[in-house]
């Protein structure tokens, strides 16, 4: 119901009002069934105003530090991140990333959408980092189709390390065609099938967002550089990736197999 409350009255409204968010594509979203949302990740604001445009409950799942924390601040979090469709999930565990895919795969077995960012965290610069390949495993152990999501501008409207959102620019949401992978049933663990499922995943997002495609991962970029991993970081869980990193500038394949 907090979801609900706060999309239609207690927070989306406002956010329409004042950012007047753009969206294209939504014939592309099922209206019944789960899904995985597979989006490129800018900035704090991505995970407002992309289940805003929808007409469905999204889902993410999310570091458990934001429902444990203690006192009254840690309980407004609880509220707050249960309330605009977060799940907890344990990053401390050894078994995290396995946990994570299987609630992950429990939601979208449940008809649910499921949101994820495939880099793992939001961009260092703008551009679209490789993927990591817990989405195919998601999409392959539920069965599911994959929508890729070009958020638009977010990073312009709030920028890394902002503490307030500028009113410029709008920020857009473009939704691409269903990628079916059910070519690919009972493969669920191939390590290079999920990767390659993984780098089509992001040519559409490359093709959707105009951004420019960097083959190594932003988690490795940002501790490079120094950069703290913030909101964004909670994908990096449920998309561990078997494969190791590769280097260059390698633009993914359009088409799996």
């Amino acid at each position: 119901m907090l979801y609900w409350f706060l999309k239609h009255i207690g927070l989306g409204p406002v956010l329409k009002l004042i950012w007047r968010p753009w969206v294209e594509g939504v014939e592309n979203l099922p209206e019944h069934g789960g899904a995985i949302l597979a989006s490129n990740h800018l900035s704090f604001a991505d995970s407002f105003f992309m289940p805003l445009v929808v007409k469905r409950r999204v889902t993410f799942l999310a570091k458990s530090e934001y429902f444990t924390t203690p006192g009254i601040k840690g309980r407004l979090s609880r509220i707050f991140f249960a309330g605009v469709g977060q799940v907890p999930v344990d990053r401390g565990d050894a078994d995290a990333a396995k946990s994570a895919l299987l609630t992950g795969a429990r939601i979208l077995r449940d008809g649910e959408l499921l949101g994820i960012y495939p880099e793992g965290t939001r961009s260092p610069d703008g551009r679209l980092y490789k993927g990591k390949t817990g989405v195919a495993r998601m999409a392959l152990e539920a069965g599911v189709p994959v929508i890729p999501v070009a958020m638009i501008d977010t990073e312009k409207m709030m920028p890394t390390g902002a503490r307030f959102p500028r009113l410029r620019p709008r920020p857009g949401v473009r939704f691409g065609k269903p990628l079916d992978f059910s070519r690919y049933e009972g493969l669920a663990g191939d390590r290079f099938v999920e990767r390659s499922m993984t780098d089509e995943i992001m040519y559409e997002l490359m093709q959707l967002s105009g951004q420019e495609y960097v083959d190594v991962y932003a988690a490795k970029v940002k501790l490079a550089t120094g950069a703290h991993l913030g909101f964004g970081a909670r994908a990096e869980l449920v998309t561990a990736d078997p494969v190791g990193p590769t280097t260059g500038d390698r633009i993914p394949t359009e088409r799996a197999g």
